[in-house]
């Protein structure tokens, strides 16, 4: 009787480090201004049952970018997708290379989401393999990839991306904002008889001076199958201990002023909404991300601009009053 239980520790020791390392739904991303990157996910695996550690799936590579694999994950995957971003592959690059050197043959079954800092202009790019489990999908936008499989239904991506957008605070913030995005039953259909959206979640930030390996912040929850907990809100509890969002925000919280910019992403004309203002003029300067301002006028309530001869890429809005200073991005694409 001990030599089939033998064999199966056996074999799941040989299998531990490329089995059961899926990710269901995901985010990276990067800050173009302060050069961070992250991860952040969630799946419907037993974490607990197997003793994983969430977060292998999320790779940030400080100062450089960030890549995830998921669906049928193979972690000799990931390494060689992480040599060739240390390499100086562009995502999409990194994507081709990975689908033709499969380290088993198949990239069908694989999902990845890639993006880098690239000096300030961050590229992303994705791979959604045929043979992954349905529904999926991947989300591009300028600075962040989210990609997901087993899912319910392309609301959760969609949720998730847009949750990312209005969240203003800095990289870790909008990274947990995504996540409470896919916080639905059933978000990984496999657990919809569990009353969760996930059995795990984490989220994972670099800064550029952070090591490989050991990124300054590394936040992960795992629940038990049948447990019923939610595990993105136990991440929630866990991360609000640990980054207060609202600090985070470049504005007099007295004055309660709040900046409005749509379309964003935009390719034209950006409107900018001053909400809470008063009578008071803002001067309103948007730059570059090198610095250089592009344009400078006075708002009150509302005011659009005309960005057609500007470049696609991300710009730096602030609106200076007389006790606070607000700051925001715009991306035009």
């Amino acid at each position: 009787m001990k030599k089939p239980v033998l064999c199966f520790l056996f074999i799941f020791l040989i299998l531990k480090p490329n089995i059961f390392a899926q990710g269901t739904f995901s985010i990276v991303a990067v800050d173009s201004v302060t050069g961070e990157v992250g991860s952040a996910g969630a799946s419907c695996v037993d974490y607990v049952f197997w003793g994983l550690v969430p977060g292998r799936i999320g790779d940030p590579v400080p100062g450089v970018g960030a890549i995830n694999t998921q669906a049928s994950t193979n972690l000799s995957n990931q390494a060689n997708a992480r040599t060739r971003m240390l390499a100086g592959d562009s995502p999409q690059e990194i994507i081709d290379w990975l689908k033709s050197n499969d380290v088993q043959g198949d990239s069908t079954i694989r999902q990845y989401g890639i993006v880098d800092y690239n000096l300030g202009n961050p590229r992303s790019a994705a791979h959604t393999g045929s043979n992954c489990s349905d529904y999926k999908n991947h989300i591009l936008g300028p600075n962040y990839s989210i990609q997901g499989n087993i899912l319910l239904g392309q609301q959760i991506l969609d949720s998730m991306e847009v949750r990312f957008n209005a969240e203003p605070g800095d990289l870790a913030c909008k990274l947990m904002a995504a996540l409470q995005g896919a916080k639905q039953v059933g978000a990984d259909s496999r657990c919809t008889s569990n009353g969760t959206s996930a059995l795990y979640a984490y989220v994972k930030v670099a800064q550029p001076t952070d090591s490989l390996d050991n990124p300054s912040l590394f936040l992960g929850v795992k629940t038990s199958d049948g447990a019923g907990i939610e595990p993105i809100d136990s991440l929630q509890t866990l991360f609000d201990d640990t980054v207060n969002c609202a600090l985070l925000e470049i504005n007099d919280y007295k004055v309660k002023t709040e900046i409005l910019i749509y379309p964003n992403p935009g390719s034209y004309t950006f409107k900018i909404k001053c909400i809470n203002c008063g009578i008071e003029q803002k001067k309103l300067i948007i730059s570059s991300l090198t610095g250089q301002a592009l344009f400078e006028g006075k708002i009150v309530n509302e005011l659009s601009v005309n960005t057609s001869n500007w470049r696609n890429g991300i710009y730096i809005v602030q609106v200076k009053g007389k006790d606070s200073i607000i700051t925001r991005k715009i991306i035009k694409e």
